[in-house]
């Protein structure tokens, strides 16, 4: 049995967001093919995701010189806890599915914070002599993404870096396998914007098949 973090990180749900209608169109395929599996929702927007602030650093600052967790403050126990959990849930699971929007180039600020959550030395990656290792090599990724314009090809594909962000960091935790499924186009061109939204509903399910 796999255990499936689905991660998202959208306001909205499927009703009114085409990632969260695609993501959801994928989970609940991939829940028909893999009845066993164990599917972990994230929703970011609803989760205690903590920054790394003064709070964090000084925390992971008294660990760091041998103090104990119980001398810490109460916020710094708050959030650095937290944190180690969150990095110890991502670490446990077998597969990443991050839904997210296109916002500004990128994606929501939530999923930026998570990511720092869990980009741990010692968990998801290590250095060593010859640089950092990723220490995820058993693990496998999907990223789908909503994108109100074309971002595919042109110009506009060097202005993509919500995408090409998750690519390198799933690279650099050594993920070996790490794909993207996109729904792009609706907002340039509204006429066609059912057609696009049920075209990526349906090879959201033919890829969970195979996820």
């Amino acid at each position: 049995m796999a255990q499936v973090l689905y991660i998202t990180a959208h306001p909205h749900d499927d009703k009114v967001s085409y990632s969260m209608a695609a993501g959801k169109a994928f989970i609940d395929s991939y829940k028909e093919s893999n009845s066993n599996d164990e599917i972990v929702h994230i929703d970011l927007y609803k989760e205690n995701i903590p920054q790394i602030d003064v709070d964090v650093f000084s925390g992971w600052g008294k660990l760091q010189s041998g103090k104990g967790f119980e001398e810490l403050s109460e916020d710094e126990k708050a959030k650095v806890g937290r944190l180690s959990e969150l990095s110890e849930q991502f670490v446990a699971a077998d597969k990443y599915v991050f839904v997210t929007p296109l916002w500004n180039f990128s994606f929501p600020p939530v999923m930026k914070a998570y990511l720092d959550s869990v980009s741990v030395a010692g968990k998801t990656f290590k250095y060593s002599a010859e640089g950092p290792i990723g220490l995820l090599t058993d693990k496998k990724a999907i990223h789908i993404q909503a994108r109100g314009g074309i971002y595919s090809e042109g110009p506009a594909a060097e202005m993509e870096m919500g995408h090409r962000y998750l690519t390198v960091l799933m690279q650099f935790f050594g993920v070996p396998s790490f794909e993207g499924l996109f729904v792009e186009g609706h907002n340039a061109m509204p006429d066609k914007a059912e057609e696009i939204k049920a075209d990526a509903i349906a090879r959201a399910k033919d890829k969970a098949k195979t996820f």
